[in-house]
């Protein structure tokens, strides 16, 4: 076998002076494969410099010794720091957490502090982040934080204290290896479009947006054919009612890119189109040769043809030295636009010094100064694009002296966290499983306020999220608020109690419909706290002064609730006995239930209900897994957090009878609080156990899955491989199950167990042993 020789050349590109080019020996590209193409910039201009530290540079590939991150202050005595940067900065050794990097410049508090923390959850388009704004105070046209739109535009976690003082921000960002994978697959599919025979503007959409639709490449580099501020401004008046007056334009000249900025952007554009002409023309033409051209869209026969076709498309696309480049262009245009905020705004970066930026934290008195920089983070307005930071920004955490508007609802005493996140989708197949970067943060709540559609309440994101937050034993947490109250109309409903009746029967019928799935406890906790903390929200893209007074009575009762929630749960005596011996078979359910549907999305086995997924969308989920993004699900497929609820499903129902009490309950308030308090600290190890056994046991398992087949027959070897994994990390339990499926077990039981214990509860003493299935 050939031993692959790294070698690092003297290159200019977009960037001032000198680059260098490498392969990076110990960096994995969009499909796992080590060899990753890098250009960092030399910083000088001289030729003699730019020599020596390419020679430096060739040093550190040459000599395999230095691959390692634990040589970086080895290195750092021998070489440049400019060249011990360029080699070392993205090699990982496991995640850092992005919350942690905003927890060191600003802490989240809590109880202890005085404060409660809500979190803001709902389905894309209910209004959660509407509401925010409401609640901070924030003008929806002229502060304009946080953005909102009727598409995805909350992709990061968004963390607003409200505290006295100055306005303070830490912003984190996506890895670099993230921004260049997703770089990577827009334009992978943009390549692909010249394939399918779309124009330049088809070509330049796939692009400019990724498409899971939460990286957007047109809020960085501009949009395709972007108008100067001015032109085609007016909208089209055969689409607005007789009376609508188009929203006036209020951005101030300096935050509008505009003139040459724009000019440069679309000619940037135009630019890479033209390129992406050219690269997938070439890569056609190199797969042509052994397979043949691309088979004809209509012809049905030809599906499996079309798909290795594409697969072999795609791996050469990869392995061209022209898609390598277009990429680190593209690259180096979005790092421009760091140093570009760096050179005209407040505050300051982490980490832009060696390439790539980390975190950019800022203090600032002046709260208009505060939000236009911040609107730079979070933005997503149509004359910004060209500059906004918002699709690299993974975590906003601000502090500051926010209030609402209206009198009626300030309270300079009030201490709250505001979490905004993530929409929980539409469709019943995103709504099945909620994300773990969701329901990690239930323990971090003292209120979970399920933000809802008035006109159509309670579909399947939100039933879906209800099911988690009753499983994970954070029911008594729940609130509801009914946001677009005001557009609920029909004969039958003409006063506001009407309306109001409609939607509570609406949410009776939902919770009966969830039943199957939960405790009956917990289902009448849900339906209680559902009815007696429920707030009815209308017109809250208005301005506050605008408002019913109506809706300003139920926001001052809302904000009110969510202060009391910050109370400490007092310890309770009652304690509950349990015998694990029948846990096993809730437990054998729990993993088959997990497995099943999974065949039928990789096309191993039909199972009623679930569609064969496409091929592309299972590697893009292997590419996530496989590289440890922090976001390691893609676009509803979610197998770690289908695993947790498969559990959690299971465990919560048997925990709800145990078989006595050491110590009676008072009432059912007191049996409730006990077992809650179990499912709670089961839901945080479970979430562990699924992420250790699915992802960190099987890392070079996702990682051959990703790259290693290729040709005929190589979705089909994927998909074993992932069954694999996914029979390894929950074995079958059965009463002849092999030693693997005795320790997931055992190691399910004691997380359970352990839980139990401690709550004060009491194990039967003969589970203490494994447990074997009859």
């Amino acid at each position: 076998m050939t031993t692959r020789i790294y070698k690092a050349t003297k290159t200019r590109s977009n960037r001032p002076g000198w680059s260098v080019t490498f392969n990076h020996p110990r960096r994995s590209d969009a499909r796992g494969k080590f060899g990753l193409k890098v250009r960092r910039g030399l910083g000088t201009t001289d030729d003699a410099e730019a020599d020596r530290l390419v020679e430096q540079l060739n040093a550190l590939l040459a000599d395999e010794s230095w691959w390692s991150l634990d040589r970086r202050a080895d290195a750092a005595l021998q070489f440049d720091s400019i060249v011990v940067a360029a080699f070392f900065d993205g090699i990982e050794v496991g995640k850092i957490k992005p919350k942690d990097r905003r927890e060191s410049v600003i802490q989240l508090p809590t109880q202890k502090d005085g404060y409660a923390g809500v979190m803001l959850a709902g389905a894309t388009g209910a209004g959660k982040t509407t509401l925010l704004r409401q609640l901070i105070g924030s003008d929806h046209v002229q502060d304009r934080f946080p953005s909102t739109s009727t598409a995805k535009t909350t992709t990061a976690e968004i963390e607003i204290i409200l505290a006295s003082g100055p306005f303070r921000a830490a912003v984190t960002f996506m890895t670099e290896h993230e921004v260049r994978c997703a770089v990577d697959e827009c334009l992978e599919d943009a390549c692909f479009g010249v394939i399918r025979g779309d124009d330049d503007a088809a070509v330049a959409g796939k692009l400019l947006e990724h498409r899971e639709q939460r990286f957007r490449l047109s809020y960085v580099l501009g949009d395709w054919q972007q108008s100067q501020p001015g032109q085609n401004a007016v909208p089209d008046m055969d689409f607005m009612f007789e009376g609508e007056v188009p929203e006036t334009e209020t951005l101030a000249d300096d935050e509008i890119v505009g003139g040459t900025e724009l000019e440069s952007n679309n000619e940037s554009l135009g630019d890479y189109v033209g390129r992406i002409k050219g690269l997938a023309a070439a890569v056609r033409e190199e797969i042509a040769t052994y397979r043949g051209d691309y088979p004809a869209i209509g012809d049905a026969s030809k599906a499996n043809q079309r798909q290795d076709w594409q697969e072999d498309f795609t791996n050469a696309l990869y392995e061209n030295e022209d898609f390598a480049s277009l990429s680190l262009d593209i690259m180096d245009a979005i790092e421009k636009r760091f140093t570009l905020f760096e050179e005209d705004g407040i505050g300051t970066f982490d980490g832009i010094s060696l390439g790539w930026p980390t975190l950019w934290s800022c203090e600032e008195k002046d709260r208009d100064a505060f939000l236009k920089q911040m609107r730079w983070f979070s933005g997503n307005h149509k004359q910004q694009f060209g500059r906004l930071l918002t699709p690299l920004v993974d975590g906003v955490r601000v502090s500051g002296p926010f209030q609402p508007t209206a009198l009626e609802l300030q309270d300079d005493d009030r201490k709250l966290v505001l979490m905004d996140g993530e929409g929980l989708g539409h469709s019943a197949k995103e709504a099945e499983s909620v994300s773990t970067k969701i329901t990690e943060r239930f323990p971090e709540a003292d209120m979970i306020l399920l933000v809802d559609d008035a006109q159509s309440p309670m579909q399947a994101a939100s039933l879906g999220f209800l099911r988690e937050v009753g499983n994970g034993g954070h029911g008594p947490k729940v609130a509801v608020a009914f946001t677009h109250f005001d557009q609920v109309r029909g004969d039958n409903l003409s006063t506001a109690s009407q309306k109001i009746s409609y939607v509570q029967a609406s949410t009776r019928n939902a919770i009966a419909s969830l039943r199957e799935s939960l405790a009956p406890s917990v289902a009448e906790i849900l339906e209680t706290r559902l009815n007696d903390n429920a707030f009815y929200l209308g017109g809250l893209n208005q301005a506050t002064e605008s408002i019913p007074p109506g809706f300003i009575r139920q926001m001052r009762d809302l904000l009110e609730r969510m202060q009391q929630s910050a109370v400490e749960l007092e310890e309770i005596a009652a304690v509950p006995h349990y015998n694990f011996s029948a846990l096993a078979l809730p437990l054998r359910d729990a993993a088959d239930g997990f497995k099943t549907p999974w065949r039928g999305r990789i096309g191993l086995s039909y199972y009623e209900g679930v569609r064969k997924e496409h091929w592309g969308r299972v590697k893009a989920l292997c590419r996530r897994i496989a590289n440890r993004w922090d976001n390691d699900e893609y676009d509803g497929l979610r197998p770690k957090s289908d695993l947790i609820r498969q559990l959690q499903t299971s465990i919560s129902l048997w925990l709800d009878s145990p078989d006595g009490w050491a110590r009676q309950p008072e009432d059912e308030q007191e049996r409730q609080t006990v077992i809650n308090g179990i499912r709670r600290q089961v839901y945080v190890d479970i979430h562990r156990l699924a992420e250790r056994r699915l992802v960190v046991t099987h890392l070079n398992d996702w990682q051959t899955a990703l790259f290693a087949f290729r040709g005929t027959g190589s979705s089909y070897l994927r998909a074993e491989l992932i069954s694999q994994i996914y029979d390894s990390a929950a074995p079958s339990i059965s009463s002849v199950m092999d030693a693997s499926g005795q320790d997931f077990l055992d190691q399910v039981i004691q997380i359970v167990r352990d839980a139990v214990e401690k709550a004060s509860g009491s194990v039967d003493r003969d589970s203490h042993e494994s447990v074997i299935v009859a």
